[in-house]
């Protein structure tokens, strides 16, 4: 005899997702693989989303702009970087850009230069080329972009 998967009444699985989604905010994509894991059927998938969204306790810009702001503060993302962990999410390109844009770009530029000098004064007893590789390969997969890279490493070379 199999299991009998138990199903959630809407209204439980409702307020399942209101705490999961007040605990931190979330992407659509990630309310509907917790209506799976939960076992809803795909039938009320839409309804649960949809009040979920009106209750304000989803909404795809604010967690877009909350991820972008976070991974950048925290992990010192570039803003290619987040851009694609985004997309990865299914969050519309609108929100992307949005997020992006919420980044002072005072800030951006102030972080990528701090990660580039302290890459390169880490690497003081390289020849100067591995030193300039090693740099520039570390803040591109940081996910900064290739012509900011380039002028940062610039202004560094033109310092010391």
């Amino acid at each position: 005899m199999g299991i009998q998967k138990k199903y959630l009444t809407k209204e439980q699985a409702l307020q399942k997702l209101k705490q999961y989604c007040a605990y931190q905010e979330r992407s659509h994509s990630e309310v509907v693989q917790k209506l799976w894991d939960l076992g809803v059927r795909k039938a009320e998938h839409d309804d649960i989303i949809a009040a979920l969204i009106e209750d304000d306790y989803l909404n795809e810009e604010r967690f877009a702009v909350q991820y972008a702001g976070g991974k950048f503060r925290m992990k010192d993302w570039g803003k290619k970087k987040i851009y694609y962990a985004l997309k990865e999410k299914q969050v519309s390109t609108y929100c992307i850009n949005k997020a992006l844009q919420s980044i002072p770009e005072e800030d951006y530029l102030k972080t990528l230069r701090q990660l580039a000098e302290k890459k390169y004064n880490a690497l003081k007893g390289e020849q100067y080329m591995v030193r300039h590789k090693k740099t520039m390969d570390y803040l591109l997969q940081k996910g900064y972009e290739p012509e900011l890279v380039g002028s940062v490493l610039k202004s560094l070379k033109a310092e010391s």
